[in-house]
């Protein structure tokens, strides 16, 4: 068994702002949702290590919209340099981030954000040694 995707919520009509920071700001690839489901709103995005799809995050329209304060998708850096680019990004354009866990679980180093709709999320990467 593996992981296919995760889902989160996101309000009607919320979709641009989720572009920005899932595509612009994580440099996640929007990819087309099926037929089927385009009348549903939202959007999907997708991680590739060049062949394979190494992570995907599906954005749903949901009303009421309550954005996750505890529950997150944590996506994994290939290395310590790369994710405190992606930290540096993500500040830059405004979007806050916090250390404050960075050594709190064993073998990754990690931080976590907010996109801009008020959803957690944890971005890591395996301790070097």
């Amino acid at each position: 068994m593996r992981l296919h995707h995760v889902q989160v919520s996101i309000p009607h009509g919320a979709e641009d702002e989720a572009r920005r920071f899932y595509s612009e700001v994580l440099g996640l690839q929007e990819v087309q949702k099926p037929p089927s489901l385009v009348g549903r709103g939202g959007c999907w995005f997708r991680a590739f290590d060049g062949e394979n799809i190494t992570a995907e995050i599906h954005l749903g329209d949901e009303e009421p919209f309550y954005a996750a304060e505890k529950a997150h998708p944590g996506l994994v850096c290939e290395s310590l340099k790369e994710l405190e680019e992606l930290a540096s990004r993500i500040d830059s354009n405004g979007y806050g981030l916090s250390w404050a866990e960075r050594d709190t679980f064993e073998g990754y180093v990690r931080f976590h954000t907010r996109d801009g709709l008020g959803n957690r999320i944890e971005v890591m990467t395996p301790m070097e040694l």
